[in-house]
């Protein structure tokens, strides 16, 4: 299991480094291509697919290029079997903290997130 830990571990790195460097080619690597990315934070539900999800993160000034500290880290990782997990994680970009809740599956041998679900406070 200890590896299984480490390949997850890897996994939400990419992620972290994708979110903070706004690196779509990092993200792609993290995400399943029928991820979906879902809010529910505002009194409108979003829900994007990674099509729709890229071109925003790919537009948007990286947390890097201003300067911002880093704020990331595994709260927790749970497995529902060897192919299915669960990681909740802590971030931030700009003046949103962000708790994001993460299904990742695992198929051909690779961990990726199929699922992103998460809620931000505005600092």
């Amino acid at each position: 299991m200890n590896e299984q830990f480490s390949e997850l571990e890897k996994v939400i790195q990419i992620y972290f480094d994708g979110l903070f460097h706004s690196d779509i080619v990092r993200l792609k690597k993290a995400f399943h291509p029928e991820a979906q990315y879902v809010c529910a934070t505002a009194d409108e539900l979003v829900k994007l697919s990674m099509d729709e999800y890229f071109p925003i993160v790919d537009k948007r000034p990286s947390p890097a290029s201003l300067g911002e500290s880093r704020q990331d880290k595994i709260v927790s990782i749970e497995f529902a079997g060897p192919n299915t997990a669960f990681v909740r994680l802590n971030c931030a970009i700009g003046n949103r903290y962000f708790t994001d809740f993460l299904t990742l599956i695992k198929t051909k041998g690779r961990w990726q997130i199929i699922a992103k679900v998460f809620h931000y406070d505005v600092q």
